[in-house]
Protein backbone atom coordinates (compact mmCIF):
# COMPACT_ATOMS: atom_id res chain seq x y z
CA UNK A 1 0.00 0.00 0.00
CA UNK A 2 1.06 3.57 -0.65
CA UNK A 3 0.33 6.73 1.33
CA UNK A 4 -2.35 9.30 0.52
CA UNK A 5 0.34 11.80 -0.52
CA UNK A 6 2.04 9.24 -2.77
CA UNK A 7 -1.26 8.42 -4.47
CA UNK A 8 -1.94 12.09 -5.23
CA UNK A 9 1.59 12.56 -6.54
CA UNK A 10 1.10 9.63 -8.91
CA UNK A 11 -2.17 11.11 -10.17
CA UNK A 12 -0.54 14.51 -10.71
CA UNK A 13 2.30 12.91 -12.65
CA UNK A 14 -0.06 11.18 -15.08
CA UNK A 15 -2.73 13.81 -15.74
CA UNK A 16 -2.34 16.41 -18.48
CA UNK A 17 -4.78 19.31 -19.02
CA UNK A 18 -7.36 18.72 -21.72
CA UNK A 19 -6.91 20.64 -24.99
CA UNK A 20 -8.41 24.00 -25.88
CA UNK A 21 -11.67 24.07 -27.82
CA UNK A 22 -13.79 26.88 -29.27
CA UNK A 23 -17.40 26.73 -28.11
CA UNK A 24 -20.54 28.85 -28.24
CA UNK A 25 -20.57 31.57 -25.61
CA UNK A 26 -23.95 30.37 -24.37
CA UNK A 27 -22.35 27.03 -23.43
CA UNK A 28 -19.31 28.52 -21.67
CA UNK A 29 -20.74 29.39 -18.24
CA UNK A 30 -18.35 28.46 -15.45
CA UNK A 31 -15.49 27.62 -17.80
CA UNK A 32 -12.12 29.40 -17.97
CA UNK A 33 -10.83 31.32 -20.95
CA UNK A 34 -7.94 29.55 -22.61
CA UNK A 35 -6.49 32.75 -24.12
CA UNK A 36 -6.56 36.50 -23.62
CA UNK A 37 -9.67 38.10 -25.12
CA UNK A 38 -9.35 41.58 -26.69
CA UNK A 39 -12.25 43.88 -27.44
CA UNK A 40 -13.11 44.04 -31.15
CA UNK A 41 -15.13 47.26 -30.67
CA UNK A 42 -15.48 50.35 -28.55
CA UNK A 43 -18.08 49.89 -25.84
CA UNK A 44 -20.33 51.82 -25.98
CA UNK A 45 -19.76 51.90 -29.74
CA UNK A 46 -20.89 55.56 -29.93
CA UNK A 47 -21.74 58.46 -27.62
CA UNK A 48 -24.95 57.28 -26.03
CA UNK A 49 -27.72 58.79 -23.93
CA UNK A 50 -27.88 57.40 -20.40
CA UNK A 51 -31.45 58.61 -19.77
CA UNK A 52 -34.70 59.55 -21.45
CA UNK A 53 -34.45 63.28 -22.06
CA UNK A 54 -33.17 65.90 -24.48
CA UNK A 55 -29.76 66.20 -26.15
CA UNK A 56 -28.12 69.52 -26.97
CA UNK A 57 -24.80 71.37 -27.14
CA UNK A 58 -24.07 72.61 -23.63
CA UNK A 59 -22.12 75.64 -24.84
CA UNK A 60 -25.14 76.93 -26.78
CA UNK A 61 -27.48 76.91 -23.77
CA UNK A 62 -27.99 79.80 -21.40
CA UNK A 63 -29.86 79.07 -18.15
CA UNK A 64 -33.38 80.43 -18.28
CA UNK A 65 -33.48 80.62 -22.05
CA UNK A 66 -35.29 77.95 -24.07
CA UNK A 67 -33.84 75.71 -26.76
CA UNK A 68 -35.69 75.04 -29.97
CA UNK A 69 -36.94 71.43 -29.92
CA UNK A 70 -36.81 69.44 -33.13
CA UNK A 71 -37.21 65.71 -33.79
CA UNK A 72 -36.45 62.64 -31.72
CA UNK A 73 -33.98 59.80 -31.65
CA UNK A 74 -35.17 56.43 -30.29
CA UNK A 75 -32.69 53.70 -29.32
CA UNK A 76 -31.36 51.93 -32.40
CA UNK A 77 -32.08 54.79 -34.82
CA UNK A 78 -29.40 56.81 -36.57
CA UNK A 79 -29.74 60.57 -35.98
CA UNK A 80 -31.13 62.18 -39.11
CA UNK A 81 -28.88 65.24 -38.97
CA UNK A 82 -26.38 67.02 -36.82
CA UNK A 83 -27.80 69.26 -34.14
CA UNK A 84 -27.62 73.04 -34.59
CA UNK A 85 -26.68 75.49 -31.88
CA UNK A 86 -29.51 76.51 -29.53
CA UNK A 87 -31.45 73.43 -30.57
CA UNK A 88 -32.38 70.22 -28.72
CA UNK A 89 -33.64 66.81 -29.81
CA UNK A 90 -35.80 64.35 -27.92
CA UNK A 91 -33.65 61.28 -27.11
CA UNK A 92 -34.17 57.98 -25.33
CA UNK A 93 -31.96 55.76 -23.18
CA UNK A 94 -29.30 53.99 -25.24
CA UNK A 95 -29.81 56.16 -28.33
CA UNK A 96 -26.91 57.65 -30.30
CA UNK A 97 -26.21 61.32 -29.71
CA UNK A 98 -26.34 63.39 -32.88
CA UNK A 99 -23.25 65.24 -34.06
CA UNK A 100 -22.99 68.51 -32.19
CA UNK A 101 -24.70 67.31 -29.00
CA UNK A 102 -22.64 66.64 -25.89
CA UNK A 103 -25.13 66.80 -23.01
CA UNK A 104 -28.49 65.24 -22.12
CA UNK A 105 -30.96 66.66 -19.63
CA UNK A 106 -33.41 64.29 -17.94
CA UNK A 107 -36.99 64.73 -19.11
CA UNK A 108 -38.15 65.10 -15.48
CA UNK A 109 -36.19 68.34 -15.25
CA UNK A 110 -37.64 70.06 -18.29
CA UNK A 111 -40.79 71.79 -19.52
CA UNK A 112 -41.89 71.90 -23.15
CA UNK A 113 -44.05 74.78 -24.37
CA UNK A 114 -44.92 75.45 -28.01
CA UNK A 115 -41.90 73.63 -29.34
CA UNK A 116 -39.50 75.25 -26.91
CA UNK A 117 -37.54 73.32 -24.27
CA UNK A 118 -37.00 74.92 -20.87
CA UNK A 119 -34.30 73.27 -18.76
CA UNK A 120 -34.96 73.31 -15.01
CA UNK A 121 -31.82 71.62 -13.73
CA UNK A 122 -29.57 74.01 -11.86
CA UNK A 123 -26.96 71.30 -11.27
CA UNK A 124 -26.65 70.33 -14.93
CA UNK A 125 -23.06 70.23 -16.22
CA UNK A 126 -21.49 69.75 -19.62
CA UNK A 127 -21.43 66.08 -20.64
CA UNK A 128 -24.11 65.07 -18.14
CA UNK A 129 -26.05 61.83 -18.76
CA UNK A 130 -23.85 60.80 -21.69
CA UNK A 131 -22.04 57.48 -22.00
CA UNK A 132 -18.97 58.31 -24.04
CA UNK A 133 -17.79 56.03 -26.84
CA UNK A 134 -15.37 53.46 -25.41
CA UNK A 135 -16.08 54.49 -21.79
CA UNK A 136 -16.44 50.85 -20.73
CA UNK A 137 -13.69 49.48 -22.95
CA UNK A 138 -11.90 50.65 -26.07
CA UNK A 139 -11.24 48.66 -29.23
CA UNK A 140 -8.09 46.51 -29.03
CA UNK A 141 -7.84 46.66 -25.24
CA UNK A 142 -7.62 43.46 -23.15
CA UNK A 143 -11.18 42.61 -22.15
CA UNK A 144 -10.64 39.42 -20.14
CA UNK A 145 -7.36 37.68 -19.39
CA UNK A 146 -6.72 34.00 -20.00
CA UNK A 147 -7.85 31.83 -17.07
CA UNK A 148 -10.76 34.14 -16.25
CA UNK A 149 -13.82 32.18 -15.10
CA UNK A 150 -16.80 32.96 -17.31
CA UNK A 151 -19.34 33.87 -14.65
CA UNK A 152 -22.70 35.40 -15.69
CA UNK A 153 -21.41 39.00 -15.73
CA UNK A 154 -18.38 37.96 -17.81
CA UNK A 155 -20.68 36.14 -20.25
CA UNK A 156 -22.78 39.31 -20.58
CA UNK A 157 -19.68 41.46 -21.05
CA UNK A 158 -18.34 39.23 -23.81
CA UNK A 159 -21.74 39.11 -25.54
CA UNK A 160 -21.87 42.91 -25.38
CA UNK A 161 -18.63 42.98 -27.36
CA UNK A 162 -20.34 41.00 -30.13
CA UNK A 163 -18.38 37.82 -29.46
CA UNK A 164 -20.38 34.59 -29.73
CA UNK A 165 -17.60 32.00 -29.47
CA UNK A 166 -14.75 31.65 -26.97
CA UNK A 167 -11.70 29.45 -26.55
CA UNK A 168 -11.89 27.42 -23.35
CA UNK A 169 -10.33 24.33 -21.88
CA UNK A 170 -12.29 21.24 -22.84
CA UNK A 171 -14.41 19.73 -20.08
CA UNK A 172 -13.85 16.07 -19.26
CA UNK A 173 -16.32 13.33 -20.16
CA UNK A 174 -16.87 10.69 -17.48
CA UNK A 175 -18.30 7.19 -17.78
CA UNK A 176 -19.40 5.32 -14.66
CA UNK A 177 -19.43 1.53 -14.72
CA UNK A 178 -21.41 0.08 -11.83
CA UNK A 179 -20.56 -3.53 -11.03
CA UNK A 180 -22.40 -5.99 -8.81
CA UNK A 181 -24.88 -8.82 -9.32
CA UNK A 182 -26.57 -7.83 -6.06
CA UNK A 183 -27.62 -4.39 -7.27
CA UNK A 184 -31.18 -3.35 -8.06
CA UNK A 185 -32.30 0.03 -9.37
CA UNK A 186 -34.43 2.24 -7.08
CA UNK A 187 -38.13 2.49 -7.83
CA UNK A 188 -39.12 -1.17 -7.43
CA UNK A 189 -39.58 -3.37 -4.33
CA UNK A 190 -36.43 -5.23 -3.31
CA UNK A 191 -36.30 -8.84 -4.32
CA UNK A 192 -34.31 -11.75 -2.93
CA UNK A 193 -30.85 -10.78 -1.65
CA UNK A 194 -30.66 -7.56 -3.67
CA UNK A 195 -29.73 -4.06 -2.46
CA UNK A 196 -30.49 -0.74 -4.10
CA UNK A 197 -27.77 0.75 -6.30
CA UNK A 198 -26.89 4.26 -5.09
CA UNK A 199 -23.28 4.85 -6.11
CA UNK A 200 -24.01 6.01 -9.64
CA UNK A 201 -26.71 8.38 -8.37
CA UNK A 202 -24.37 10.25 -6.04
CA UNK A 203 -21.45 10.26 -8.48
CA UNK A 204 -23.65 11.56 -11.28
CA UNK A 205 -24.99 14.27 -8.95
CA UNK A 206 -21.48 15.35 -7.93
CA UNK A 207 -20.38 15.55 -11.56
CA UNK A 208 -23.50 17.34 -12.75
CA UNK A 209 -22.84 20.06 -10.16
CA UNK A 210 -19.76 21.03 -12.14
CA UNK A 211 -21.22 20.55 -15.60
CA UNK A 212 -19.35 17.34 -16.45
CA UNK A 213 -21.00 15.04 -18.97
CA UNK A 214 -21.74 11.61 -17.46
CA UNK A 215 -22.87 8.24 -18.78
CA UNK A 216 -23.72 5.30 -16.51
CA UNK A 217 -23.35 1.64 -17.45
CA UNK A 218 -24.53 -1.18 -15.17
CA UNK A 219 -22.45 -4.34 -15.53
CA UNK A 220 -22.77 -7.78 -14.00
CA UNK A 221 -19.87 -9.44 -12.20
CA UNK A 222 -18.46 -11.23 -15.22
CA UNK A 223 -14.92 -10.81 -16.54
CA UNK A 224 -15.80 -10.77 -20.23
CA UNK A 225 -18.81 -8.52 -19.83
CA UNK A 226 -16.85 -6.10 -17.67
CA UNK A 227 -13.95 -6.05 -20.13
CA UNK A 228 -16.34 -5.15 -22.95
CA UNK A 229 -17.82 -2.32 -20.86
CA UNK A 230 -14.36 -0.94 -20.11
CA UNK A 231 -13.37 -1.01 -23.80
CA UNK A 232 -16.48 0.96 -24.74
CA UNK A 233 -15.99 3.49 -21.95
CA UNK A 234 -12.31 4.05 -22.84
CA UNK A 235 -13.31 4.86 -26.42
CA UNK A 236 -15.69 7.62 -25.34
CA UNK A 237 -14.60 9.06 -21.98
CA UNK A 238 -11.65 10.90 -20.49
CA UNK A 239 -12.20 9.27 -17.09
CA UNK A 240 -13.72 5.87 -16.39
CA UNK A 241 -15.03 5.29 -12.87
CA UNK A 242 -15.81 1.74 -11.78
CA UNK A 243 -17.60 1.07 -8.51
CA UNK A 244 -17.05 -2.24 -6.72
CA UNK A 245 -14.99 -5.20 -7.79
CA UNK A 246 -11.58 -3.79 -6.80
CA UNK A 247 -10.80 -5.87 -3.73
CA UNK A 248 -9.58 -9.49 -3.53
CA UNK A 249 -12.81 -11.48 -3.73
CA UNK A 250 -13.56 -14.14 -6.31
CA UNK A 251 -15.90 -11.72 -8.12
CA UNK A 252 -13.61 -8.67 -8.00
CA UNK A 253 -12.66 -8.52 -11.67
CA UNK A 254 -11.83 -4.80 -12.11
CA UNK A 255 -8.00 -4.89 -11.94
CA UNK A 256 -7.71 -7.94 -14.21
CA UNK A 257 -10.35 -6.70 -16.67
CA UNK A 258 -8.67 -3.29 -16.85
CA UNK A 259 -5.31 -4.92 -17.54
CA UNK A 260 -6.87 -7.04 -20.28
CA UNK A 261 -8.10 -3.81 -21.90
CA UNK A 262 -4.59 -2.34 -21.95
CA UNK A 263 -4.88 -0.17 -18.84
CA UNK A 264 -1.56 0.34 -17.06
CA UNK A 265 -2.03 -0.01 -13.28
CA UNK A 266 -0.39 2.89 -11.42
CA UNK A 267 -1.46 2.03 -7.89
CA UNK A 268 -3.84 -0.30 -6.08
CA UNK A 269 -4.55 0.16 -2.36
CA UNK A 270 -3.84 3.20 -0.20
CA UNK A 271 -3.12 3.37 3.50
CA UNK A 272 -6.42 5.02 4.32
CA UNK A 273 -9.91 4.41 5.69
CA UNK A 274 -12.38 4.34 4.11
CA UNK A 275 -11.40 3.43 0.56
CA UNK A 276 -8.26 1.35 1.05
CA UNK A 277 -8.71 -0.80 -2.14
CA UNK A 278 -8.73 2.24 -4.49
CA UNK A 279 -7.30 1.44 -7.95
CA UNK A 280 -5.86 3.94 -10.45
CA UNK A 281 -4.64 3.20 -13.96
CA UNK A 282 -4.17 4.82 -17.34
CA UNK A 283 -4.44 3.93 -21.00
CA UNK A 284 -2.89 6.54 -23.28
CA UNK A 285 -4.49 9.75 -21.91
CA UNK A 286 -7.55 7.98 -20.46
CA UNK A 287 -7.77 7.66 -16.67
CA UNK A 288 -9.35 4.72 -14.86
CA UNK A 289 -10.38 4.75 -11.20
CA UNK A 290 -11.59 1.58 -9.53
CA UNK A 291 -13.60 2.81 -6.55
CA UNK A 292 -14.60 0.49 -3.68
CA UNK A 293 -18.19 -0.65 -3.56
CA UNK A 294 -19.24 0.72 -0.16
CA UNK A 295 -20.98 4.07 -0.65
CA UNK A 296 -18.98 6.14 1.85
CA UNK A 297 -15.75 4.73 0.43
CA UNK A 298 -16.89 5.61 -3.08
CA UNK A 299 -17.71 9.21 -2.24
CA UNK A 300 -14.62 9.75 -0.10
CA UNK A 301 -12.35 8.47 -2.86
CA UNK A 302 -14.22 10.53 -5.41
CA UNK A 303 -13.66 13.79 -3.52
CA UNK A 304 -10.09 13.00 -2.51
CA UNK A 305 -8.75 11.59 -5.80
CA UNK A 306 -11.16 11.77 -8.72
CA UNK A 307 -11.97 15.42 -8.05
CA UNK A 308 -8.23 16.14 -7.94
CA UNK A 309 -7.81 14.52 -11.37
CA UNK A 310 -10.79 16.47 -12.72
CA UNK A 311 -9.20 19.72 -11.55
CA UNK A 312 -5.90 18.81 -13.24
CA UNK A 313 -7.75 18.02 -16.47
CA UNK A 314 -9.68 21.29 -16.41
CA UNK A 315 -8.72 24.14 -14.09
CA UNK A 316 -12.22 25.62 -14.19
CA UNK A 317 -13.11 22.79 -11.78
CA UNK A 318 -12.07 24.27 -8.46
CA UNK A 319 -9.87 22.18 -6.18
CA UNK A 320 -11.31 20.96 -2.90
CA UNK A 321 -11.00 23.75 -0.34
CA UNK A 322 -8.77 22.93 2.64
CA UNK A 323 -8.96 24.60 6.06
CA UNK A 324 -7.21 24.23 9.40
CA UNK A 325 -9.81 24.49 12.20
CA UNK A 326 -10.16 23.43 15.86
CA UNK A 327 -11.97 20.24 16.80
CA UNK A 328 -15.12 20.58 18.88
CA UNK A 329 -14.93 17.02 20.24
CA UNK A 330 -12.10 14.47 20.46
CA UNK A 331 -11.32 11.88 17.79
CA UNK A 332 -9.53 8.58 18.21
CA UNK A 333 -8.44 5.78 15.89
CA UNK A 334 -6.58 2.52 16.44
CA UNK A 335 -4.87 2.11 13.06
CA UNK A 336 -1.85 3.60 11.31
CA UNK A 337 -4.00 4.50 8.32
CA UNK A 338 -5.05 8.00 7.28
CA UNK A 339 -8.69 8.41 8.26
CA UNK A 340 -11.24 10.60 6.49
CA UNK A 341 -14.08 11.33 8.91
CA UNK A 342 -17.45 12.68 7.88
CA UNK A 343 -18.02 15.92 9.78
CA UNK A 344 -19.78 19.27 9.99
CA UNK A 345 -17.95 22.59 9.94
CA UNK A 346 -19.87 25.59 11.34
CA UNK A 347 -17.46 28.25 10.13
CA UNK A 348 -15.41 28.16 13.35
CA UNK A 349 -15.04 24.59 14.59
CA UNK A 350 -15.51 21.11 13.17
CA UNK A 351 -17.59 18.31 14.67
CA UNK A 352 -17.07 14.66 13.60
CA UNK A 353 -20.31 12.80 12.98
CA UNK A 354 -21.41 9.31 13.92
CA UNK A 355 -21.96 6.41 11.52
CA UNK A 356 -18.40 6.48 10.15
CA UNK A 357 -18.52 2.95 8.73
CA UNK A 358 -17.85 2.73 5.00
CA UNK A 359 -21.26 1.24 4.17
CA UNK A 360 -23.20 4.04 5.91
CA UNK A 361 -24.30 7.12 4.00
CA UNK A 362 -26.70 8.53 6.61
CA UNK A 363 -24.05 10.75 8.18
CA UNK A 364 -22.44 11.62 4.83
CA UNK A 365 -25.86 12.90 3.73
CA UNK A 366 -25.62 15.71 6.30
CA UNK A 367 -21.83 16.24 6.31
CA UNK A 368 -20.23 19.29 4.75
CA UNK A 369 -16.58 18.30 5.13
CA UNK A 370 -14.10 15.49 5.81
CA UNK A 371 -11.67 15.60 8.72
CA UNK A 372 -8.24 14.22 7.80
CA UNK A 373 -6.54 12.27 10.60
CA UNK A 374 -2.94 11.48 9.52
CA UNK A 375 -1.41 8.01 9.69
CA UNK A 376 0.77 8.75 12.70
CA UNK A 377 -1.97 10.37 14.81
CA UNK A 378 -4.11 8.19 17.07
CA UNK A 379 -5.84 10.80 19.22
CA UNK A 380 -6.82 14.45 18.92
CA UNK A 381 -8.26 16.53 21.77
CA UNK A 382 -10.95 19.22 21.63
CA UNK A 383 -9.31 22.42 20.47
CA UNK A 384 -6.58 20.65 18.49
CA UNK A 385 -6.23 22.00 14.96
CA UNK A 386 -7.44 19.55 12.31
CA UNK A 387 -7.25 19.66 8.54
CA UNK A 388 -10.65 19.57 6.90
CA UNK A 389 -11.62 19.22 3.25
CA UNK A 390 -14.83 21.09 2.44
CA UNK A 391 -17.26 19.26 0.20
CA UNK A 392 -17.68 21.37 -2.96
CA UNK A 393 -21.34 22.30 -2.48
CA UNK A 394 -20.58 23.59 1.00
CA UNK A 395 -17.68 26.03 0.47
CA UNK A 396 -17.52 28.67 3.20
Amino acid sequence: MITVAEAKNIIAAHVQPLPTVTIDLQDAAGMRLAADLFSPINLPPFNQSAVDGYAFAYSSWQPGKPLTLKGEIPAGAMPATAIALSMAVRIFTGAMLPIGADTVVMQEKTTVQNGALYIEDEALTAGANVRLQGADIQKGVLALAADTVLQPAAIGFVAGLGIDKVAVQQKPVVHIIVTGNELQQPGTPLTGAKVYESNSYMLRAALQQIGVAVQVICCEDDFNTLSACIVTALQQADIVLLTGGVSVGDYDFVPAAAAACGVQPLFHKIRQRPGKPLYFGKKDTKLVFGLPGNPSSVLTCFYEYVWYALHLLNYSIRPIQIKQVPLLTPVQKNTTLTHFLKANYDGKTVQPLGAQESYRLSSFATANCLIVIPENVQYMSPGDIAEIHLLPANDF
